[in-house]
């Protein structure tokens, strides 16, 4: 397992690994600044909690 994890770290820092890192990370931070994404999370985030309107079929008289 040692060899695969020395592999992502040449790959990590080689040129097109930062270059792919950092592509990522500007991605990652254009999705999180967009307000669909975050209704999309927060609505999935209502849902796994168990807050959402349609119910988890955990509470009372279920």
């Amino acid at each position: 397992m040692a060899s695969l994890f020395n592999k992502v770290v040449q790959l990590a820092n080689s040129p097109k690994g930062k270059q792919a890192i950092r592509q990522a990370t500007e991605k990652a931070q254009q999705l999180a600044s967009d307000p669909k994404t975050k209704a999309k999370i927060e609505d999935a985030r209502r849902r796994f909690q168990g807050g959402g309107k349609g119910g988890t079929g955990t509470g009372p008289g279920h």
